[in-house]
């Protein structure tokens, strides 16, 4: 008996035995997991900090290191490390996000600048796609357009300068730096177009900038920004806003599964345009273009801001509004120059205090669909820039024409031959254009010399066009053009009658006046052209 309990005693001392050792042996490893815990939010708090440190709007002479060093210190990090990384500022997208190739930009920074230079100036943004799209693109076609003067480029936001330089290892000049590159280079006319949305607080700013150093150049101006004058209220508008509502509407239409705006509206579909929102007396420009839009008779265009300023384009407020006009599905684009920052996360995010969460949650939509494309890579946005560049340019008592050789050399064709001919028909507007079942195609005819063109529209709404003006449209005698009725076919084989117009034609390749009228009964300006003209056999 007594054996036996000493054999359990000992039996039960090995089984403590072993348990102690293994509690030691788990505490052990915890302690360990620990350390190497304590160590891998030591290492992302040291690149949190190093990013907070750049992301500031002020430039100093530790700049380019810091930018170094943060960048250095994140390629470091495993990738466990950088999951961890969260600041004031700082989150693992700062480096981490994949935003495009920014080897495709160009800083235009560089020196041997020569005499006259056009210095182009943007907010600036850190997605290298929308970057090259959208500010690049701009860029391009005022250098394309004046190539005997040198364009470069300066970023006002200096948070963005720092992480385009210390993520992809671009230099971006500032406004500052920009101007002293100017000055060091012997500059004598300088020209600043500024991309900027409007007469606000940053245009403000940068006229402050570029006074400081008017005196040493012989001449400098700074033009109109995207959207021209401001006025005074909400009914103050102007071609330029002409211009980039219809621009942008051409643009989101045909970015959307729709052939017309007017099809969108009979889906029962809006399209709500997300500006910034500003607190600068300037706001008064999102509720003139919302004036613009329903001038244009865009009754399913919606202007809202992401700052709510003015309040009437606050998100719940642009809500309340597209569902008390009955829509029931919703597609949302920037009115901004890039699809940067506010495009991605503000309007297209999935924090549920994104525009596309807010729609959505509101429960009013059938669906809710984004584009994420800034209006810098829009032609007629572009143009508009080349236009106020121009005008810049002439104020200064310089010559503002733009390259026109290649222009000059399409139109130095002998007259054309009496014949009918295939030729491509273009329009500024979104809404009168030729039926995309015809590829942008319309029949020339030329009799005797004289040339009519008929387009093909994309429906019926158009009931009247004149050959002139407007104004003189609506003058007593005024020879008003009548439609016809046109039959098309779609790739998917169905047809649709639509109006068709006979158009005078003055000359190839040159932009002319054709007014029309809608159901609505407002005449609208706009500005034609005929080119490309090949005979039909």
């Amino acid at each position: 008996m007594k054996r036996k309990t000493l054999k359990a005693l000992a039996v039960a001392l090995a089984m403590t035995t072993v348990f102690s050792m293994g509690s030691a042996n788990v505490f052990a490893e915890e302690t360990t997991e620990a350390a190497a815990s304590d160590e891998d939010q030591a290492a992302a708090d040291e690149v949190a900090a190093l990013i907070d440190a750049i992301y500031v709007q002020t430039r100093t002479d530790d700049t380019d290191a810091q930018c170094e060093a943060a960048k250095a210190a994140w390629d470091a990090l495993t990738d466990e490390q950088k999951e961890l990384v969260e600041g004031e500022n700082a989150d693992p997208d700062y480096f981490g996000r994949d935003t495009g190739d920014a080897s495709l930009d160009d800083a235009r920074n560089q020196d041997d600048i020569g005499e006259n230079e056009i210095l182009v100036v943007s907010f600036g943004t850190s997605f290298n796609d929308s970057r090259v799209e959208d500010i690049k693109a701009i860029e391009d076609a005022i250098a394309e357009a004046y190539p005997d003067w040198s364009v470069r480029r300066a970023f006002t936001a200096q948070i963005i300068i720092n992480h385009v330089q210390s993520r992809d290892g671009e230099a971006i000049d500032n406004v500052e730096q920009a101007l002293e590159r100017a000055v060091a280079n012997g500059v004598k006319n300088l020209v600043i177009q500024p991309t900027h949305l409007m007469h606000g607080a940053e245009y403000d700013e940068l006229v402050e900038a570029v006074e400081e150093y008017a005196d040493q150049f012989e001449s400098v101006t700074v033009a109109e920004p995207l959207l021209g004058e401001v006025g005074d209220d909400a009914t103050v508008i102007n071609e330029d806003k002409a211009a980039v509502a219809e621009a942008v509407v051409a643009a989101a239409v045909e970015s959307s599964d729709y052939d017309s705006l007017e099809a969108a509206a009979e889906d029962g579909t809006a399209i709500v345009l997300m500006g910034h929102g500003t607190s600068h007396t300037a706001k008064v420009s999102y509720s003139q273009m919302q004036t613009q839009m329903e001038e244009l008779g865009y009754e399913n265009v919606f202007i809202g801001t992401v700052e709510g300023e003015p309040e009437e384009t606050a998100c719940e407020a642009v809500i309340e509004s597209v569902y008390a006009a009955g829509y029931t599905k919703v597609i949302l684009r920037p009115l901004m120059v890039v699809a940067g920052d506010h495009a991605n996360n503000d309007m297209a995010g999935e924090d549920e205090d994104s525009w596309l969460s807010m729609f959505n949650a509101s429960g009013y939509f059938e669906s809710v669909d984004t584009q994420i494309e800034g209006m810098g890579r829009i032609e007629a946005v572009q143009e508009l820039y080349v236009a106020h560049t121009a005008a810049a340019i002439e104020s200064l008592g310089l010559d503002g024409s733009a390259d026109t050789d290649e222009a000059e050399d399409a139109t130095e064709t002998a007259a054309l031959a009496d014949g009918v001919y295939t030729v491509d028909f273009d329009t500024d507007s979104s809404m009168f254009h030729v039926n995309e079942a015809l590829d942008g195609k319309a029949t020339l005819t030329v009799e005797n010399g004289e040339m009519t063109v008929h387009v093909s529209l994309v429906s019926q709404s158009i009931v009247n066009l004149y050959y002139g003006l407007a104004a003189d449209a609506e003058t007593e005698g005024a020879v008003l053009l009548e439609p016809t009725i046109d039959t098309v076919t779609y790739s998917d084989g169905t047809t649709e009658e639509v109006y068709g117009f006979d158009i005078p034609v003055p000359a190839l390749d040159e932009e002319y006046d054709v007014a029309l009228i809608g159901t609505k009964g407002v005449w609208y300006d706009h500005k034609v052209s005929v080119s490309n003209p090949v005979a039909v056999e």
